[in-house]
This record gives C-alpha cells, structure tokens and sequence, in this order.
C-alpha cells in the first residue's frame, strides 16, 4: 500500500486518519481508513459519480464506535480510471472485497449508499463470510422505482462538462432544487471520464435488470437495515417497502431529506444507523 497524500496524519491528536492508494489487477484504489484500528469494521461505499469524500460529514459520527473504511469504486474520486477494465457491479464487489482482505479485515458492516448499495449487495453475494450485516442508504430496490427525470449519462455528453452541466446532473440528488451541492462533490464529477462515467452507470442498470435487490438479499439472509430520505427524487420511497419481503429487514423513512441524507442531515443518518452497526459488529483484534 502506497500513500497517496502523505500516509497517516492526525485528526485533532485523537485519531489517526489514513489515505492510501492499494494496487490491484484493475487498477489502483483510493482507500480511507479513520478510527480505531482494532474497532469493528465498517465499510462505507458511494454512489454513482461520487467518491469517498460523500461521507465526509458523517464519518466523525462513526469514529466513536467503529473502524470506518471508505472506497473511491474503481473508475471514480482519485482510484484509476482505466479505458480497458471493466466495470460491472460484480467486479466492482470484487475488488472492495480484496481491499478488505488486503487491510486484514475478516469481517464487516457494508454500508451503500444509492447505487453503492448495489455494490455493497452484490459484495455479500460474493462473500457471506465477510459481510455480517448490510444497511441501504437511498437505494432503489428495483429500476421500477426510478422516477428521476434523467436516467442515464445523457446530459453530460459534452466532456468535460460545464459547471452548469454537472449541476443540473447531480440536482435530483438533494431534496430541493435550491441545495447548494457541495463544491467537492461536482469536482468528482469532473474529474471522472466520460467513459467511466457511463460503464459505471450502465452497469447498476444492468445488475438491477437482472434481479431486483430485496429478491438477492432474501436469499443471503443477513441482517438488513434500509435508509431512505421521504423527499428523494431520483427513486421513488415508498418503493423502500419492497425490502420488507427481506426476512427481519428494518426500513426506516427521513421525512424532510432527500436522495442524499449522508450530507443534507449526517446526525439524523448516523441516529439511525448506529444502533444498527453496534448490535451486529464483530470486534477485530
């Protein structure tokens, strides 16, 4: 493991934050890593055209309890962007899981949000052993349950695209159209190619296509917990029902947010969650 912006570092003397570039077959990961090294595993996955930075204001509410390990999925933030790898939601589980092996984690709580939390379904098909538990944050349970007016890359068929471009792109995103979107989060955008963009985006439609998610975790029978902002605009909410077909699943509606809970209200998201990841994480070392 190679750091990609100095290795370790401090946050505040109390806990060390690590930022590191892992090598794999495909290309280089961007990992992050905050929190106690022997707490229980937590690793947080993001959604489409986003990165490792989307869960920023919700990691310091983690810290406490957990060893938070963060992504940047192949093809998005500062992992590789190659032109010749694939992206598919089966290789793209397959490389969060080799970076866990990698960090010696033999356990995990895997938390997606949006399409990360098809990534993080199609992880626990792949290796049950590894996942303990799943949470969902504002990810669709079927394509039927999009409802955003752009269903595709379409937009930004210009590249790189303008700030107005990314805007309008990312705006179903939020639960109003006034959100200001965090200047960061429109920079991952831009720093993506056009390529890996669309691959990316395809490649959740593709996997939705083939099974709808609460049908998938019905049959891994782990513990489940679904998030979803009541005001998003990009997958219908009432459609978060659908996991309650998944044995024990708790589902939990957040009236007043949107598509992005994790950055519109990180205490209401962690309130939720917490108590989730503490009855079902496993201690390391």
């Amino acid at each position: 493991m190679t750091a990609s912006d100095g290795g370790p570092h401090m946050n505040d003397g109390a806990q060390t934050i690590e930022s590191a570039a892992l090598a794999l077959d495909g290309g280089d990961i961007h990992v992050c890593q905050d929190g106690p090294r022997n707490a229980p595993a937590l690793l947080l996955i993001h959604g489409s055209a986003s990165s490792t930075r989307s869960w920023d204001p919700l990691v310091p509410l983690l810290t406490g309890s957990h060893r938070v390990i963060r992504i940047d999925l192949l093809g998005h933030g500062r992992s590789a962007k190659p032109t010749d790898r694939s992206y598919a939601l089966p290789d793209q589980a397959r490389r969060a899981g080799v970076v866990l092996d990698r960090l010696g984690v033999e356990h995990a709580i895997v938390v997606g949000h949006s399409s990360g939390g098809v990534v993080a379904t199609a992880l626990a098909e792949q290796r049950p052993e590894l996942v303990t538990a799943l949470a969902l944050v504002n990810t669709g349970p079927s394509l039927n349950a999009f409802i955003a007016p752009q269903p595709d890359s379409a937009g930004l068929s210009q590249w790189p695209p303008t700030d107005e471009q990314i805007r309008s792109f990312a705006s179903t995103g939020f639960s109003r159209a006034g959100y200001r979107i965090p200047p960061e989060l429109l920079d991952e955008v831009r720093c993506m190619t056009l390529h890996t963009l669309t691959a990316t985006m395809q490649a959740t439609r593709e996997y939705l296509e083939q099974q709808a998610l609460p049908d998938r975790l019905k049959a891994l029978g782990k513990p489940l917990l679904v998030i979803f902002g009541e005001d998003d605009r990009r997958w219908r909410s009432s459609s978060a029902d659908d996991y309650r077909a998944v044995p024990g699943a708790t589902v939990e509606l957040l009236p007043g947010l949107g598509h992005s809970p994790i950055l519109e209200d990180p205490p209401r998201t962690a309130t939720s969650l917490l108590p989730f990841t503490t009855i079902h994480a496993v201690r390391m070392g």
